[in-house]
């Protein structure tokens, strides 16, 4: 396809008073005429189109450009090509012959994302399961009851998390991330994104007890002592060891300065550090309610709202009834009491608190570099309320630390989100996760569901990633969380065996059984070389596998890695962050065919190809390179994924060198393996 157009900085040019000149690439064509056709801030104004004009062409392209003058600030628009033969539309779904009413660009001269972010290699901590530095903070059995019954300390580290792992604790802590920063470094990371880390009862800590401190059981426990529970007790009364542990002010105060220090250590290696934002909902160990009776009677915190009618934290939780004390008609996030929906829409106060944690943590002396939010489409009661939550919640932390990232989780179209004035950007399933797993093994994310039909479906892929990165400008894509494996879905490697199970079904071994490391290594070039932010899931690397939660959550193989698998991943982000054609280049599709996938990456004058090859057979194919509008006479073949082999160059002087004849790039692509080439 001649025309090409997308919301990179070559295609919409930024100046003086943020006006914008739109670029269209075209087929070479005398007698075309090119019209931009920009969209009312309201759908009685119209479109107001604009003619572009021929700045250049090359052998095989012309280039049309306009600037025009836009009030609106988020613009949407599209294009429309006439010539002798016919009139084509033109926007982020591809070309038509008619204007067929969605897929229309959208961009914002205003809406700008860290740069640090964009394709950076960020890594995924659970801090429970990646390393063990400090034993004497560990929780231990029967310290407290948990959803009904007493916690276990697991002394293990190789042990397989129970079917109901809930209560289980390996002792991971930060003093472990701290430990492990020259490992870290080592492989190529450029970003941490910790699951949460504030108090809470839990081992994923998605239930938070406690906004304003690091959970000394991952931190800090100077004051230790007080009563345990006896076996089978489920009530926490008399935790005296765990109220002291997570209220005592010298613990929770040791506890962030820790963090204050992983932060500067990670710095100091140039990594950044993003944390978790729980606000939908709290816990029911939160001391805004107190459930569990931990802060009851403790002079340096105020009554919670499950206790006292008149707690300063009533408007905090909705009450169905009047029925305190131990008012348990509160409000559950889908039904959970353990998880207290927070009312935002009528606490002001709330809101204020929550806006105030999130210009806290990335400030000085914390200074994180950004919040994961979680299931934040979920906060509130309307998405009316929501959208304007997360507008202040932008104004705050970016007022506070302007050079922080804000990623959502979410599933489905975030478009409403990623206008520039909520999230930067999302966990990246719909166009990265979902269709790369669809493609290599035929299971969904959850390894639930299987299907045969989609491994090799390059139709399939292709036609996923043009739907969804229509629905992201540059700025949010080229930051977005590309992830094949995380807390909430099985292991990748679990998935190449393309069984469906979970370990309650069908038991943890399972999980390790008919893997084929052929396809994660294919899985691994995609990564490195699809738009947005690679980010590997702890011990993803090292060969870690486990089916969906909590199976997923197995410790880090420290003393058991797979080495070889680390050296392959320490040298394919070698290339990643080599080229920045590979952080911030254009996409495109290539070559489609049955067990055959290629698309191209491309910026100014570099290109860079990357071919997938799914079936039992070694494919030659030819690449119309030409399309990338990339005039290089030659591509040198920078990673090579076969059967039980690879090859990484270490530069452009190691990599095969590739004529282009004809603008098309003749390869062979291994069965079971996947090249890249980049040009020279």
């Amino acid at each position: 396809m001649s025309l090409f157009h997308d919301r990179t900085s070559r295609f919409c040019k930024v100046g003086k008073n943020n006006r914008i000149t739109f670029v269209l690439r075209a087929a070479k064509d005398p007698s075309a005429k090119v019209f931009l056709c920009v969209f009312g801030e309201d759908e009685n104004a119209g479109i107001e189109e604009y003619k572009m004009e021929c700045t250049h062409s090359t052998e095989r392209f012309s280039y049309y450009e306009c600037t025009p003058f836009i009030a609106n600030s988020l613009i949407r628009y599209f294009f429309r090509v006439e010539n002798e033969f016919a009139t084509i539309y033109y926007n982020a779904l591809g070309a038509s012959f008619e204007q067929i009413g969605r897929g229309d660009f959208e961009f914002d001269p205003n809406f700008h994302t860290p740069d640090w972010a964009k394709g950076a290699v960020m890594y995924q901590i659970m801090v429970d399961r990646f390393a063990n530095g400090d034993t004497s903070n560990d929780v231990l059995t029967e310290e407290y009851a948990y959803i009904g019954a007493g916690v276990a300390r697991i002394d293990d580290w190789y042990k397989i998390p129970a079917v109901d792992g809930t209560r289980e604790f390996y002792g991971g802590d930060l003093q472990g991330v701290i430990d492990k920063l020259g490992y870290l470094k080592d492989l190529g990371v450029e970003v941490i994104y910790f699951n949460p880390l504030f108090v809470s009862p839990s081992n994923h800590k998605y239930d938070t007890q406690d906004y304003d401190y690091i959970d000394p059981h991952i931190g800090k426990i100077v004051n230790d002592g007080g009563g345990m529970l006896t076996y089978g007790e489920g009530s926490n009364d008399r935790a005296e060891r765990y109220r002291k542990r997570t209220t005592d002010l010298a613990n929770l105060e040791a506890s962030n300065q820790l963090f204050i220090e992983l932060v500067e250590r990670a710095h100091k290696k140039g990594i950044k550090v993003v944390i978790d934002g729980v606000f939908n909902h709290c816990g029911s160990f939160n001391k805004w309610l107190d459930r569990e009776g931990i802060y009851r009677g403790n002079k340096d915190y105020k009554p919670g709202a499950y206790v006292d009618a008149n707690s300063p934290y009533n408007s905090y939780f909705k009450f169905m009834e009047n029925k305190w004390p131990d008012n348990y008609t509160y409000e559950g996030w889908w039904g959970f009491d353990t998880l207290p929906k927070l009312n935002y829409e009528e606490s002001p106060e709330l809101c204020e608190y929550i806006l105030n944690v999130a210009r806290k943590w990335v400030s000085p002396p914390f200074n994180a570099d950004g919040w994961r939010l979680d299931v934040a489409a979920d906060l509130g009661h309307s998405e009316e309320f929501n959208h304007e939550f997360w507008k202040r919640f932008r104004d705050a932390v970016k007022s506070a630390n302007p050079d922080a990232i804000i990623l959502a989780e979410h599933y489905g179209n975030a478009n409403s989100w990623l206008k520039g004035d909520q999230w930067d950007s999302v966990m990246n399933y719909d166009a990265f996760m979902d269709p790369v797993t669809w493609f290599l093994t035929g299971v969904d994310k959850h390894s639930d569901n299987a299907n045969r039909d989609m491994i090799g479906n390059a139709g399939a892929f292709a036609h996923t990633m043009n739907e969804q990165l229509a629905l992201m400008q540059n700025e949010s894509l080229f930051v977005a969380m590309n992830e094949l494996s995380n807390h909430d879905h099985s292991r990748f490697l679990t998935r190449t065996n393309k069984r469906t199970g979970r370990i309650g079904t069908v038991g943890g071994k399972a999980a390790s059984e008919g893997i084929d490391y052929n396809i994660f290594r294919q899985a691994v070039v995609m990564q490195m070389t699809l738009p947005g932010a690679p980010t590997i899931y702890y011990g993803d690397e090292a060969g870690l596998c486990g089916w969906t939660d909590p199976d997923n959550r197995r410790t880090y193989p420290w003393g058991r890695e797979n080495g070889d698998l680390i050296a392959f991943h320490k040298k394919v982000i070698r290339i990643h962050k080599r080229y920045r054609v590979l952080k911030e280049g254009s996409y495109m599709t290539l070559n489609v065919d049955k067990d055959l996938l290629c698309y191209g990456r491309f910026h100014n004058s570099s290109g860079a190809v990357v071919a997938i090859n799914t079936s039992d057979e070694s494919k030659h194919i030819r690449i119309p390179v030409w399309r990338l509008g990339v005039p290089k006479k030659s591509y040198g073949k920078v990673i090579e994924t076969k059967v039980d082999k690879y090859f990484v160059a270490e530069s452009t002087k190691d990599a095969t060198k590739t004529y282009v004849v004809g603008g098309n790039l003749e390869i062979s692509v291994p069965a079971h393996g996947s090249v890249v080439f980049k040009s020279l």
